[in-house]
């Protein structure tokens, strides 16, 4: 399964997510590569993140890029 890059843009009043697909890479490392050089592009306080997702095809990452996270709870067991 290949590895796929795309910009998330994050509405803030709505929480709404945007996709912007960027690339397909089939090696991590090469992904994890262009990622990196994508999110050093950014700016600190844009709602605009670069997210590598590894996935079977490009329905099956936008549907999980855009579905919503829990929260992670840190020091509760």
């Amino acid at each position: 399964m290949p590895y796929f890059i795309y910009f998330v843009n994050i509405n803030p009043s709505n929480n709404v997510k945007t996709l912007e697909y960027i690339d397909k890479i089939d090696n991590y490392k090469e992904a994890r590569v262009i990622a990196r050089e994508n999110r050093a592009t950014l700016e600190k306080s844009s709602n605009r993140e670069c997210r590598m997702i590894f996935a079977k095809n490009n329905i099956e990452a936008e549907k999980l890029l855009s579905a919503p996270r829990e929260e992670r709870v840190i020091g509760e067991d």
